[in-house]
């Protein structure tokens, strides 16, 4: 994937701090952090708080649904600008528990009216032995609107 629309890859992450996460309650809220947002792939990283658990400890699976999906989105957004997501399918494999969420998203079909995006998502500890929790797929669709 050659094509962006950033300049840079820190004008991409400083865009994302500012606009996907800064405007985002949800996100903001939960502190989501871009790593990389460039050329079609995203890497994100979430602390984990204890308000983002279910009744196991684990990670709630909306937590791990919102870091694929913003995966995904922000994967797309780095290729064909604003976007929203129009559908996502996301398989669960193991329970999320650690410390942190990790996702990365890549765009598999770039489109002027959808982008096809993958991505996955791993739960970290202090160990740094990263264990593969979910995987998902979505569609994602460039609204056409500049921020």
């Amino acid at each position: 994937m050659t094509q962006t629309r950033f300049d840079s890859p820190e004008a991409s992450i400083e865009y994302m701090r500012r606009v996907a996460v800064g405007r985002s309650g949800f996100s903001n809220w939960l502190s989501v952090e871009p790593l990389i947002v460039w050329q079609g792939k995203s890497e994100l990283l979430l602390a984990l708080r204890p308000e983002m658990t279910q009744h196991h400890g684990f990670a709630h699976g909306a937590i791990v649904g919102l870091m694929a999906d913003n995966a995904c989105a922000w994967a797309a957004a780095s290729v064909a600008g604003d976007v929203v997501t129009g559908s996502y399918t996301i398989n669960f494999l193991r329970p999320a528990k650690g410390l942190r969420l990790r996702s990365k998203g890549e765009v598999i079909k770039p489109g002027k009216r959808q982008v096809v995006v993958r991505a996955d998502v791993w739960a970290e500890d202090d160990a740094n032995v990263p264990v593969h929790v979910a995987s998902a797929q979505a569609t994602i669709i460039p609204t056409g609107l500049t921020q």
